[in-house]
């Protein structure tokens, strides 16, 4: 060519390389390395909640239970029947009412660790709605002392901040302990995540089972006449399109297989019964279950003889983890509410109204009225009710 002149020397010179520049630092993983799901919020609710029987019901039990709790509301002389907070809390905005809320206040906080609530005030600065916001879309913004100073709320390309440097935030944060993180929660869908990813392997596993007649894998073996192991590829292609048609699929189980001459099926892997598959899906559900605080007998998982009845299942359930959680979460909707008025009240569920602990409470209503040593006051206070009735007089 009349240009090679000027590429002359140019292969043995300079040689010619295509690596990339983080080769070096790239990792080979082998064929038998874990491959668990992202442990992103929406990740783990897509595996977790939306593709997952166990964790589903879980959240569902909860949060349903602790919506359904009755709340008071109270200050240090009297627990109000009617109060603006109370009509706020029982129909916060005009789509949902406080069941529909409070669910998904809780649910927000079991899959995230972290939910949100937005109060729209009105021109004197008293609520008129409550909204709770998607906690994966909330993202905290600190200051230079590690306090929020903001919250931004995006919605694909659309962001909007909450100034939180205001009298009352305009954003109730409620998150769960995390050790090692100063503005987000811990849920609990993160620690069940190992369980969730085992339990949905396991289901994958029995679909594929099924669709393949139930039948582990197997080769077949071609051993012609003349010694030689080769098939032809028509051979090869007329096979494996008879097996794909006659043999896979449900409708296909327990088919007998028709071997032509040569051809031998050997089994390979092993049965479910000598990989104790049902009893791994089930230990992977009892620990889903454990994450959440819920009773293993209470969402059908057989096997768990911890409760001596299912009574005292659901009490356990309610006294352990329902309790707890709304506890927690009407503390910090009343403090927060507070600070828009300025009064010191308290808002917490109703002990005496919850159906599973109506023993537990007639007990202890029984043990404090015959205390004749205690004062009225002091009876009050053992009860959760404020120190003096309103327009009554302590002993």
């Amino acid at each position: 060519m009349v240009f090679d002149f000027l590429r002359r020397g140019t292969a043995s010179q300079v040689p010619e390389t295509k690596a990339s520049a983080t080769g070096p630092v790239v990792a080979y993983h082998s064929a038998g390395r874990v491959a668990w799901s992202p442990r992103d919020t929406v990740s783990l609710t897509r595996t977790g909640f939306s593709g997952n029987p166990v964790g589903f019901r879980s959240v569902k039990l909860i949060a349903e239970a602790a919506a359904a709790l009755p709340l008071v509301l109270q200050d240090r002389c009297q627990r109000f029947e009617t109060h603006p907070v109370l009509a706020l809390i029982m129909q916060p905005n005009a789509a949902q009412g406080r069941a529909e809320l409070m669910e998904a206040l809780f649910g927000q906080l079991l899959l995230s660790g972290n939910a949100y609530v937005e109060a729209v005030a009105g021109e004197d600065g008293v609520p008129l709605e409550l909204h709770v916001l998607r906690s994966d879309r909330m993202k905290v913004v600190p200051g230079a002392d590690g306090w929020p100073i903001a919250y931004d709320y995006s919605v694909g390309a659309k962001k909007h901040r909450f100034n939180a440097t205001t009298a009352v935030s305009p954003i109730c944060h409620i998150k769960s302990f995390h050790p090692q993180d100063d503005h987000y929660g811990f849920s609990p869908m993160q620690a069940a995540a190992m369980a969730v990813d085992v339990h949905n392997s396991a289901s994958r596993w029995s679909k594929a089972l099924l669709d393949n007649a139930a039948r582990p894998s197997g080769a077949l073996i071609f051993n012609s006449s003349d010694g030689h192991g080769a098939m032809a590829d028509d051979q090869y292609r007329r096979l494996s399109e008879e097996i794909e048609a006659n043999y896979q699929g449900a409708r296909n189980a327990g088919r007998p297989m028709v071997l032509e001459g040569g051809l031998d099926w050997k089994p390979m892997g092993f049965s479910p019964s000598d990989m104790e598959f049902q009893k791994t899906k089930e230990s992977a559900a009892r620990e889903i279950a454990l994450a959440f605080g819920v009773p293993p007998m209470l969402i059908g998982i057989q096997g768990d003889a911890t409760y001596a009845n299912y009574q005292e299942a659901n009490r356990a359930f309610y006294r352990l983890t329902v309790l707890p959680l709304a506890t927690r979460v009407a503390s910090a909707l009343g403090d927060w509410l507070s600070q828009f008025s300025g009064d010191e009240l308290e808002l917490k569920p109703d002990l005496d109204q919850v159906p599973a602990l109506s023993a537990e409470r007639d007990a202890q209503w029984s043990r404090v009225s015959g205390a004749d040593f205690l004062t009225t006051a002091e009876k009050r206070a053992l009860l959760g009710l404020p120190a003096v009735p309103e327009g009554g007089a302590d002993e």
